[in-house]
């Protein structure tokens, strides 16, 4: 077995795995990235594509913004239609001049490889036999195999970036996990085109016939979703089916203004929210998806997993340049916070936004939960005080200051 060393050992070479092991080469603390897939297949993934302004400025920290900066498209709002009414949400007026960008998580994670490939950091993809050990002890350390070679990589810290079926999570003994779930009764079908968006700016739709959204990931590729049951396979729909549906649950100016073509990717995505307590045992620190799942419905996944990294980020500078030794103990207190408000953000989108069709309740519970919902939405629509609570959220809270 080799003998490798590192401070911090980073597992999964996604776009948080990858913006962590950045930040923190920026502040000369030296990390390794294991990761089990090939960088292809990462950058194969089709993924979600708006930014929080607190993510573009971390990506601006880490000194990967300027692609973005040519690219990425800067929106001021988006639309919630309500049964074929539209209403905007206008989040730069209502947040103070807060903004979102659209750029594909895609061209995030590219954009980090090249960056870490320029300094030289070490990657192993295509790893095996990935196992995480004595992370309780102020010497843990990591095994894997590449090439046929088994390696041992001893670390003061191990950070968690593998997502929600990595071995991050599951080193972690059961008794020491709270783990809190709820799985939605649908999924959502996404379909990616080579095709003009049909709006400037993201349309979420609610409809007797089911959730829909038109996105976008530039000017001339569109990235559309329909709400379908979790029984539902990709075979059973067409192209020509995906756009037939998503032009009844579009609004009938827009869809008159739909373009289609041939799909690039189709994919059914289930929903569920899933937080995981707490996000840290002894040195490891669980990272993104590998702690927590939100539902796409409130842009947030990305997002969430960006506010990880800039706390244990800014938390291992202070442990290793002295300021405060035991700084990283407070990272899964501080996280936590933030994960709750966007789990409870992205959970009230999805309640909003979606038709349910729901087993575990009866008839008369699922038409009471419409009611509530439907009261719901009213108010947050045509109120200004509920638009701007709805654009506050969708902004995403100022990371906190450490």
């Amino acid at each position: 077995m080799q003998s490798l060393k590192t401070k911090i050992a980073i597992i999964g070479a996604g776009p948080s795995g990858l913006l962590l092991g950045q930040l923190l080469a920026k502040k000369g603390i030296d990390n390794i990235i294991i990761e089990r897939a090939s960088g292809e297949y990462i950058l194969g993934r089709i993924r979600a594509g708006i930014l929080e302004q607190g993510l573009v400025s971390l990506l601006a920290e880490a000194g990967v913004d300027e692609r973005m900066k040519k690219e990425g498209h800067i929106h001021d709002g988006f639309e919630i239609a309500h049964y074929g009414q539209r209403h905007r949400i206008d989040i730069k007026a209502l947040t103070n001049g807060s903004t979102v960008m659209c750029y594909g998580q895609t061209e995030v994670t590219r954009d980090l490889m090249q960056a870490r490939q320029n300094i030289g950091a070490t990657t192993y993809y295509e790893s095996s036999d990935v196992a995480i050990h004595e992370q309780s002890s102020n010497s843990p350390f990591v095994t894997f195999t590449q090439n046929g070679i088994e390696y041992k990589l001893d670390c003061d810290y191990i950070a968690g970036c593998d997502g929600f079926h990595g071995v991050s999570r599951q080193s972690i003994p059961k008794e020491k996990r709270n783990e809190f779930e709820r799985i939605y009764p649908f999924g959502w079908l996404g379909l990616l085109s080579d095709t003009p968006p049909v709006a400037d700016e993201l349309i979420y739709c609610k409809t007797k016939r089911g959730f829909a959204l038109a996105s976008m990931r530039s000017s001339t590729r569109s990235r559309y979703y329909l709400q379908v049951p979790l029984t539902d396979k990709i075979e059973d729909w067409s192209d020509d089916e995906f756009w037939t549906e998503l032009k009844k649950r579009l609004p009938e100016d827009v869809a008159e203004m739909l373009i289609t073509g041939p799909s690039i990717e189709k994919s059914i995505a289930p929903l569920r929210s899933f937080v995981c307590e707490p996000m840290q045992d002894g040195r490891l620190f669980l990272v993104g998806d590998a702690a927590h799942i939100v539902p796409p419905t409130g842009a947030k996944g990305l997002n969430l997993a960006a506010s990880d990294v800039s706390t244990l980020s800014k938390l291992l500078d202070k442990t290793y340049n002295g300021e405060e030794p035991d700084a990283v103990a407070k990272y899964s207190e501080i996280a936590l916070k933030r994960v709750w408000h966007a789990e409870r953000f992205s959970w009230w989108m999805s309640n909003m936004l979606h038709e349910y069709d729901d087993d575990t309740m009866n008839e008369n519970e699922t038409k009471t939960l419409e009611r509530f919902m439907a009261s719901d939405l009213d108010f947050h629509l045509n109120y200004e005080e509920g638009k701007k609570v709805i654009a506050i959220q969708y902004v995403g809270m100022p990371y906190e200051k450490i």
